[in-house]
């Protein structure tokens, strides 16, 4: 009776382990990226949550946010990437920004972000 042999080779799991390698690689590069963006949403969200935000000066809710995106760790958010809006029923906090990481060699990973949170007036 002549068994059949079964599995991978040699080199099929090389090959393999090359693959997932560079999946994580590419996962080591782009999870801090979207880390810092989650972080710029929860301190946008946590900021319009605060008793009278809506009211604040712009300059004194800018300070706060950036306070906030320093306790993050949060580099890749510059202060011209910070707009806010007035209007009449409160304002509008957009955060806009791009993050450039170097992925293999010159090749490039570039992420592009967006968050906006309304700062309204809670009435009773």
């Amino acid at each position: 009776m002549k068994r059949k042999q079964s599995g991978i080779t040699l080199i099929g799991f090389i090959i393999m382990l090359g693959v997932g390698g560079v999946f994580v690689y590419m996962g080591m590069k782009l999870v801090p990226m979207y880390s810092e963006f989650y972080s710029v949403k929860r301190s946008l969200t946590d900021l319009s949550n605060e008793p009278g935000a809506a009211q604040m000066d712009a300059n004194k809710i800018r300070d706060l946010f950036f306070r906030r995106m320093e306790m993050s760790y949060v580099d890749s958010v510059k202060p011209t990437n910070f707009k806010i809006i007035r209007g009449d029923s409160g304002m509008e906090v957009t955060v806009d920004y791009e993050v450039r990481r170097q992925l293999i060699g010159n090749l490039d990973v570039i992420g592009h972000f967006r968050a906006e949170q309304q700062f309204r007036s809670k009435t009773d």
